[in-house]
């Protein structure tokens, strides 16, 4: 693709391509144009924006097919006055004359550059005024001339003049004109989107839909101000796309400083509660290795008065095994060789053992989760919002209280006009507001129902046929089946352990993160989370109580307000 060197020139240093001028033969310049000159001039664009004839301002430039440019008046004399059609400055022949077009992008930015210089640029005179010049009233382009007031009567007197079409004054009045027949331009062919002349009409564009210039021109007015209509709302779109995500950072960054408040809050708690816990463990093994000690104080005063015991035992023993007394020996006998009232010492353990330590550590850790689910619980829950169902919504053998916050199936289809935003199949209903930023939570009662579907959901979730529950559907929730099975509602259905049967449930989303964690109330422990989500459009909470089976499922949902107790 051809680039134009005053275009390069812009953005990088471009090579003196008036060597080549100097090496060429210029034609004589024109003296016509001196209010525009650039001469005198400093800007690094001076030169590249003039023409090599005239050596003034491009006027209506065009392009030669070597890549060359000049005012298009300049070329045509120059070539006027010559056999052959060759470029004035490379000096390249051109087999045939070039048609040569206005080009349209190098004029705009010649103006451009006479407005920032302030440079005047040139009125249209009369061309019938000789000195001096009066500024043209009309431009006439069967005439070929344009004409101030007092010469412009004549089109308005002469009959056969009546007939031409005048317009605004315009110094490229050959661009009106038909290369081929010479003749004014005042048609449009719509079928090869170009401008003609009548004769064109009975030649090649004979059997195309051909209509007045005027007309067409209306008509890519009308077409522009739609454009422009479009092009206004696109930009108050994307302006209020960027507000948002001002608002969101700013928002973000709110947040993240709450955050790390809340973070330096919650370890500090955890360090205290290591050192609490720490202190009295340290308290409670030094009381048992006390207590161990004096029993094994009393334990050795014990086994010290049972020696004793013991040793004048078999000294009596030792004595009597040498008597000669027979009588004595059988008399005392029974009470020498008795059994003794002594206790079984190897049963006896005065340590304390490696379990105690294990099962100080594990109330030790257990403590710590306690407490560190409480910090968390008590951070998220502070992005409580006021949940309330919207009846629109609600598949039509759904329940929901007067105030939206409790829903239950009911056994009778209600008949409700028809709304686009109305479930049909499945029994769902959705909040009423949306969420597209932050942060936000809530929690519902599920205590007694057997099955129910409770999450969040993307606002353009099918809702007039088949829904697989995942996120690649729009819908992040947990499902509860057959009384105490819990599952994560993946693309493929994560199975969940819990201990207990879930009462009450909480919701938390995280928009700009991406994430959408599962709480169980009551224990204040987290349940599951979705991670590394891309939300784009707005979110709603969803609930479905489904079906009641036959009542064994009939308990309804509830939105409870948020309880801040620790």
């Amino acid at each position: 693709m051809f680039v134009h060197p005053y275009i390069r020139k812009m953005y990088e240093s471009a090579p003196d391509t008036h060597r080549a001028k100097a090496m060429a033969e210029p034609p004589k310049p024109r003296e016509t144009r001196s209010p525009t000159s650039l001469r005198s001039s400093t800007d690094p664009l001076t030169e590249e924006l003039q023409c090599s004839i005239c050596l003034d301002v491009f006027t209506n430039p065009v392009t030669t097919p070597c890549g060359h440019n000049f005012c298009k008046i300049c070329l045509k004399e120059c070539w006027d006055n010559r056999q052959d059609y060759s470029c004035p400055i490379c000096k390249k022949t051109f087999n045939q004359k070039p048609e040569l077009k206005v080009n349209t992008t190098l004029r705009d930015i010649v103006d451009h550059y006479k407005k920032r210089n302030h440079l005047k640029i040139p009125e249209v005179l009369c061309d019938i005024c000789t000195v001096p010049k009066l500024k043209a009233l009309k431009s006439c382009p069967a005439c070929q001339s344009s004409y101030c007031k007092t010469h412009l009567e004549r089109h308005f007197k002469v009959p056969g003049l009546k007939q031409h079409k005048l317009i605004n004054p315009v110094k490229n009045l050959q661009d009106h004109l038909c290369q081929k027949h010479n003749r004014h331009l005042e048609l449009f062919c719509r079928d090869d989107q170009t401008c003609v002349c009548v004769t064109c009409t009975v030649t090649e564009h004979k059997t195309h839909n051909n209509v007045p210039v005027e007309e067409e021109s209306e008509k890519k007015k009308t077409q522009m101000k739609k454009t422009q209509t479009d092009v206004k709302q696109m930009i108050q779109d994307r302006m209020k796309k960027t507000e948002e995500i001002q608002r969101s950072v700013k928002l973000r960054k709110k947040n993240t400083e709450k955050e790390k408040a809340d973070c330096v809050e919650l370890f500090t708690d955890l360090i205290r509660s290591i050192e609490r816990c720490q202190t009295e463990l340290l308290e409670v093994m030094e009381q048992k290795q006390k207590a161990a000690e004096k029993q094994a104080e009393e334990l050795i005063k014990e086994l010290e008065q049972e020696i004793s015991e013991l040793k004048r035992r078999n000294t009596e023993l030792e004595q009597l095994s040498h008597t000669e007394d027979h009588l004595h020996l059988l008399q005392i006998y029974p009470s020498l060789c008795s059994p003794l009232d002594t206790k079984i010492w190897i049963s006896i353990n005065t340590c304390v053992s490696v379990e105690t330590l294990r099962r100080a550590l594990a109330e030790l850790q257990d403590t710590l989760d306690k407490k560190l689910n409480q910090n968390v619980m008590k951070r998220i829950q502070q992005y409580a919002v006021d949940v309330t169902l919207d009846h629109d919504t609600a598949h039509p053998e759904l329940i929901l209280s007067e105030d939206g916050k409790q829903v239950r199936h009911g056994n009778i289809k209600h008949d409700h006009p028809y709304n686009y935003k109305r479930f049909d199949k499945y029994i769902i209903v959705l909040g009423k507001e949306g969420f597209s930023s932050g942060r936000f939570y809530f929690e519902v009662q599920v205590k007694g129902k057997t099955q129910w579907n409770l999450g969040v959901a993307r606002e353009s979730i099918n809702r007039k046929g088949e829904l697989h529950l995942c996120p690649k559907n729009g819908n992040w929730s947990l499902w509860q089946s057959s009384g105490n099975k819990y599952q994560a509602c993946e693309s493929s259905p994560v199975p969940l352990s819990l201990n207990v049967m879930l009462q009450k449930v909480g919701v938390f989303v995280d928009y700009e993160e991406g994430l959408v964690s599962f709480y169980d109330v009551e224990s204040r422990s987290h349940i599951y989370s979705f991670t590394g989500q891309s939300f784009t459009k707005k979110l709603y909470p969803f609930l479905s109580p489904c079906t009641n089976d036959k009542g064994k499922n009939s308990e309804p949902f509830i939105i409870t307000p948020v309880s801040y107790d620790e």
